[in-house]
């Protein structure tokens, strides 16, 4: 079976059909610039581009950079804030013309990530990280998600912990690899503290570069890769877009 899926990033709306027996894309990813306004008209537009992209006509999962509760976004990360109390799924249904299912971006992932990469067949807590504009996150316990826990958003070092610890720091800002990969490990040492997963799924398009930090990672819980990489949000999407209602 075939279903479409949408990532909404700060960086980049990225899309693409996906096979759900595999979770593997069936079609070219086709990525656009996230609009600076980062408004909803403005993203819905990209969107509306991506899905005719590959002139795609079914529902659509999309993922959104904020906490999304029974379809409406009530905070915005490094989006605009018109998106805090957006109805989401509503306006995007009617906007597009389509059935639209819409969850957290990093939910999306660690949805993904459970069913067919790093965290399938994990007993126990599954812990997804994913580090880029700012650091998600989603937390799976046998196979079921807790949503939308934006641990990114906790305050660490005296600040919001994705400005201390994002992978826009390296990626933009000119912070040494090393560096930030130490400020990561004190990440994980307190998230582990607070939560003692299983396992920690590392994602995010930095995660290509695993092999170049990992070492860096010394906590109790095993640190691995994620195997969907920076396709996880979208494939994680395209799983929802089943409960997506006309």
């Amino acid at each position: 079976m075939t279903a479409f899926g949408i990532d909404i990033g700060g960086s980049g709306v990225k899309g693409a059909p996906v096979d759900l027996r595999s979770g593997t894309l069936a079609g070219k990813r086709h990525r656009i610039p996230t609009p600076a306004a980062g408004t909803p008209e403005a993203i819905i537009s990209a969107v509306a581009d991506v899905i005719a992209f590959h002139e795609w006509d079914g529902p659509v999962g999309i993922t959104v950079p904020g906490v999304v509760i029974n379809g409406v976004v009530t905070s915005a990360a490094n989006i605009s804030p018109d998106w805090i109390n957006y109805p989401a799924e509503r306006e995007m249904s009617d906007d597009l013309g389509v059935p639209v299912s819409v969850l957290n971006d990093a939910d999306a992932a660690g949805l993904a990530e459970s069913t067919f990469g790093a965290g399938r067949d994990i007993a126990g807590l599954a812990m997804m990280l994913t580090f880029g504009t700012g650091i998600g996150s989603a937390l799976i316990n046998n196979g079921s998600l807790l949503p939308n826990t934006e641990l990114g958003h906790l305050e660490f070092k005296g600040m919001v912990a994705e400005h201390y610890a994002a992978s826009r720091l390296v990626e933009h800002e000119g912070l040494d690899l090393g560096t930030w990969a130490l400020r990561v490990q004190e990440f994980l040492v307190h998230l582990e503290r607070i939560f003692s997963p299983d396992v920690i799924i590392f994602g995010g398009g930095i995660s290509k570069r695993f092999d170049d930090f990992g070492q860096f990672f010394q906590i109790t819980a095993p640190v691995v890769p994620a195997v969907l990489r920076n396709n996880a949000g979208i494939v994680g999407a395209a799983m929802t877009s089943e409960s997506a209602q006309p």
